[in-house]
């Protein structure tokens, strides 16, 4: 495993030994490891919503494919005893 050495804040350091407190983390290095996963998580949903909206945006969906949902939905409706 690969060691990471970084400076951190005081007020960041002791928000971090909060949570390692409130059994939130195991550790500080805990801490950070969940940050980091978190980090690159969000950065690979957000490439992937992006990549999704611009393949989107080049062909979008034609009436033919999403109207079957409007139908459906409209026939879901009409079957409910108001």
């Amino acid at each position: 495993m690969s060691q990471l050495v970084t400076r951190v804040d005081d007020k960041l350091v002791e928000q971090i030994d909060e949570l390692v407190s409130e059994g939130v983390v195991d550790s500080r290095s805990d801490a950070v490891r969940q940050a980091l996963h978190d980090l690159i998580d969000r950065h690979r949903r957000r490439r992937n919503a992006e990549a999704d909206i611009a393949a989107y945006t080049a062909q979008p969906q034609t009436d033919e494919e999403i109207g079957w949902a409007d139908a459906a939905t409209i026939r879901m409706i009409e079957e409910e005893p108001w």
